[in-house]
């Protein structure tokens, strides 16, 4: 639609390391946008951009065609969308979409879409994986679970935020995606940490190593992205190590719901727990390089 007036009226409700940069590749889209996030300073940019302020999800719902969150934990996903005062559903009308983006449980994308459905709205539950730099760079991976053609009309907009998106089934379905790609990157990121400190005892310069295994067999988006972060003792977070945790926790959880022993993903959980008891659970997930380090009794920051 190149008529910018007949572009879908946005909702915006989470704007953290990465919601304000999603939201932001959707407001050069010549979207208009209504946003509201906890804490009003966090939205500064994008108001400056032409967002409009709103004080509940309620108001953001009742000014959009499409509305979409990304917040810390399900405890907020269930405030923001299902509190009946305040909510997204409690101001949404027929026909419109409300586009979940937070990692939270698939029990709850379920309970989402079903309250959803009562008032002819649509649900869908779509993750994202690329940590900050996807996000700015509009090249995040969206993994989507609920109705296929809810996810057809808004398409275009999820566009702007990522290459890869790809639906895998109803609601709940893009959640438990979300789970297989944390598990992935949880063992992987204990690889990436010890393979750096080996490197590090053993004497070689590490951007010269990344240069011959980056790009072999070893090599992953954790190693590429994370190792020169790590490397730089650069620990300002892409994605939370608090925010992991949560992720873990609901994979462990599904896990034993499902009767699945998990032990990388369990010893993970508990090298991050670490990482949180020193102090860093406000740090990127690259900070659990200090927690291993420290097991070795290297101080990785002073290389000591």
């Amino acid at each position: 639609m190149s008529d910018t007036q007949s572009l879908p009226r946005i909702g915006w409700i989470g704007t953290g390391v990465m919601g304000s940069s999603m939201c932001g590749h959707l407001l050069k889209g010549g979207h208009a946008v209504a946003v509201t996030t906890r804490t009003k300073e966090k939205a500064s940019d994008l108001l400056a951009a032409g967002a409009t302020w709103c004080a509940t999800p309620k108001e953001v719902a009742e000014q959009s065609d499409v509305i979409f969150t990304i917040v810390g934990y399900p405890r907020d996903v269930r405030q923001v969308i299902l509190d009946p005062e305040t909510g997204v559903l409690a101001g949404a009308k027929a026909g419109c979409v409300v586009v979940d983006m937070t990692t939270s449980e698939p029990s709850l994308a379920v309970e989402i879409a079903e309250h959803a459905t009562q008032k002819q709205v649509a649900s869908l539950d779509a993750p994202v994986s690329g940590g900050d730099t996807g996000a700015r760079n509009g090249a995040l991976s969206i993994m989507v679970g609920g109705d296929a053609d809810a996810l057809q009309r808004i398409r275009p907009m999820l566009e702007t935020m990522g290459k890869t998106i790809v639906h895998q089934g109803g609601p709940g379905a893009g959640q438990h995606t979300k789970m297989v790609n944390q598990i992935l990157i949880a063992t992987n990121m204990i690889g990436v940490c010890e393979a750096l400190i080996y490197g590090h005892r053993a004497g070689l310069d590490l951007p010269t190593v990344l240069q011959s295994v980056g790009s072999g067999a070893a090599g992953s988006w954790s190693l590429s992205n994370l190792g020169p972060r790590i490397i730089d003792n650069d620990f300002d977070p892409g994605f939370y190590v608090e925010h992991f945790i949560k992720d873990m926790g609901i994979a462990l959880a599904e896990s034993r719901r499902m009767k699945l022993s998990m032990p990388g993903l369990a010893l993970a959980e508990q090298l991050y727990q670490a990482v949180a008891a020193q102090g860093h659970e406000r740090d990127g997930t690259q900070a659990l390089a200090l927690a291993i380090a420290n097991l070795s009794g290297l101080d990785w920051e002073t290389r000591k």
